[in-house]
């Protein structure tokens, strides 16, 4: 396990490690948020009783495979804690995710959670965003339109694929990954992109009050 590897996993058991008998619990999507998942396993396997929402149908498969029992929200209303993971983190704590894909299902389990927990290693904290390309979730139909329409706000979409054929969300939406040069404005530019037809979602994560757990490849975990 190389240090990268080690230092994920290590922010994902600092972060499982909130999680308490009885609570509702979001799953996070990505390569930091495996770990808690993993480590949450462990810990039901231990006799921890709690229920779980994922934010991906491969992070339900890891659940149910490590026997988390999943409910959804036909069932309840609101989770306790959601520990998910993140692109980037700037210093005043806004956030981009999406790289994964799961940026829709994220943001929903994230605003229907009483606490936000945000997994990281010590690479994905920044002082401003916009290095990691934006990601846009919005529906196959006119994509092209979208397209052009976030070119005019001097942004540089790229459709994202698999295989040379268009990437397909759990949702069955298309993703465009934008350039934007740093993002001082991270509010103002989502509302921007949202306001155009066609976009479901964008992949910034506004003034959540996470709390953030970051892990740096010399062992340390720090708290933010």
């Amino acid at each position: 396990m190389d240090t990268i590897t080690k230092a994920k996993k290590a922010a994902g058991e600092k972060a499982a490690s909130l999680v308490q008998p009885g609570m509702l619990v979001g799953l996070g999507t990505g390569s930091t948020a495996y770990w808690a998942i993993e480590k949450i396993g462990q810990m039901v396997k231990e006799g921890l009783n709690i229920r779980a929402v994922a934010t991906s149908i491969a992070s339900e498969q890891q659940a149910i495979a490590l026997g988390i029992p999943i409910t959804s929200f036909s069932e309840i209303q609101q989770l306790d804690i959601d520990i998910d993971g993140a692109d980037e983190i700037s210093e005043d704590l806004q956030i981009i995710k999406g790289g994964g894909g799961a940026l829709l299902r994220e943001k929903i389990v994230a605003h229907a959670s009483r606490r936000k927990v945000i997994v990281a290693d010590e690479r994905k904290y920044v002082k401003t965003l916009g290095k990691f390309p934006l990601p846009v979730e919005i529906i196959p139909f006119g994509w092209e339109l979208v397209f052009k329409s976030i070119q005019s706000l001097q942004g540089a979409p790229t459709l994202r694929t698999r295989e040379d054929k268009p990437y397909i969300t759990d949702n069955g939406n298309y993703i465009l990954d934008c350039m934007f040069g740093a993002i001082e404005n991270p509010e103002q530019l989502h509302h921007q992109l949202k306001a155009m037809t066609g976009v479901v979602e964008t992949g910034l994560f506004i003034n959540l009050k996470p709390t953030v757990i970051i892990a740096y490849e010399n062992g340390e975990v720090k708290t933010l």
